[in-house]
């Protein structure tokens, strides 16, 4: 092959249908490993997922080049024109909006994704080979000056005892990934000694429901993305414990929960509110039309029962995106907080940026394997922009 990408979720699945799609790779043989079953698209429950991405407007072009963003406007999303952050003890709050009325993101379950770019990898089968149910357990690295009688391109051995071998492999295999550890790219880690709390909630009214909201509380962040005129998603960061007693809570303690967390003062300070009017009061003299207009959080009625869900949250950075015949993408290179859902755009971020190089190489005949490792210091500062884009 002349790629493999190891991981089948988001970021990977992405990757092989932005190369398998690109007119430069149309003699090349792509491989995308994923350890788990194919998953059958053929409908969207009515239910939505707990598992949401907020993608942004560079994401969504990235998911269009390879026809994958049709798929999604077809099946369901929700975009969002303003992002609301504000503290729970003061009255701090910054607003993001775009002033031409562009949306400014859009809450997508990551289900819808994955359907979209299946459908995407399904038609260009003849160029992308998909192998479901396939784990590698180790990998063969070349040298990068091969002596004779030794293989030039990496190796790979599945669990089930097929070997492939590749010009370029691909490391798309999640936080744990095992690419980068054969590969013996360190990786910077760090935990948050938190847990991130999601559920699919339904609020007390109908409304536009088009602001994203963020509030950072004394435990941590809680946001409320919208998914439709009724229902929003959550994303709650908090403590071990604290994660593990609102899955427990009856639906009206959790619903409780959720409305005090957005609504209530108790952690204000009168010397920060103090301190915070007099700082507003200078910015308004310097620049009067400077301060944005608070709007209030929608109400939540109810929770869907079965959406409940917490996962440890952790960071994590490897040192090289790059090395020969080999690159990291999405959480193998960099796991990051999921602020308000868009650690996604990250991964993306990388796609655009490796496939970008890629199809350079294929265009120009170059060698697929040693040409993204030219390119190490730009990949790193174009991810960095993924989440701005």
């Amino acid at each position: 092959y002349d790629v493999v990408v190891s991981g089948g979720g988001m970021v990977g699945s992405a990757m092989a249908a932005v190369l398998g799609h690109d007119i430069h790779f149309h003699d090349k043989k792509i491989a995308l490993l994923e350890a788990g079953p194919r998953k059958e698209y053929s409908h969207m429950p009515d239910s939505y997922s707990n598992r949401v991405s907020s993608i942004s407007p560079g994401s969504a072009t990235l998911l269009s080049s390879c026809g994958a963003w049709d798929h999604v406007c077809s099946l369901r999303l929700k975009p969002f024109q303003r992002m609301q952050v504000w503290d729970a003890c003061s009255e701090a709050m910054i607003v993001f909006e775009k002033d031409d009325l562009d949306d400014m993101g859009y809450i997508v379950e990551n289900d819808v994704i994955m359907s979209a770019l299946t459908k995407q990898l399904d038609a260009v089968a003849d160029r992308v080979e998909v192998f479901y149910r396939s784990k590698a357990v180790g990998y063969t690295w070349p040298l990068p000056s091969h002596s004779c009688g030794t293989s030039p391109w990496v190796q790979v051995e599945l669990a089930d005892g097929r070997r492939l071998q590749t010009k370029l492999l691909i490391g798309a295999d999640g936080h744990n990934s095992m690419v980068r550890k054969e590969a013996e790219i360190k990786n910077i880690e760090h935990q948050y000694d938190q847990s991130a709390v999601v559920a699919t909630l339904y609020l007390s009214e109908a409304t536009n429901n088009s602001v994203a909201w963020q509030r950072f509380l004394p435990t941590g962040p809680i946001a409320l993305l919208p998914l439709s005129d009724t229902a929003s998603s959550l994303v709650w960061s908090t403590s071990h414990d604290h994660a593990a007693e609102l899955l427990t809570m009856d639906e009206e303690s959790f619903v409780d929960s959720i409305n005090s967390a957005f609504w209530s003062n108790i952690n204000h300070s009168d010397f920060i509110d103090t301190a915070g009017a007099m700082f507003r009061s200078a910015i308004s003299l310097l620049k009067p039309s400077g301060t944005a207009v608070r709007q209030l959080p929608p109400s939540v009625a109810k929770v869907d029962p079965e959406s409940r869900a917490m996962f440890p949250l952790g960071m994590g950075h490897a040192t090289e995106y790059v090395q020969h015949r080999v690159a990291l993408i999405g959480d193998a290179a960099h796991r990051v907080h999921p602020l308000a859902g868009q650690g996604v755009n990250l991964g993306f971020g990388d796609i655009a940026c490796l496939a970008h190089h890629l199809s350079a190489a294929a265009f120009n005949g170059s060698d697929l394997g040693k040409g993204p490792s030219q390119h190490s210091a730009l990949a790193q500062t174009v991810t960095t922009s993924g989440l701005l884009n």
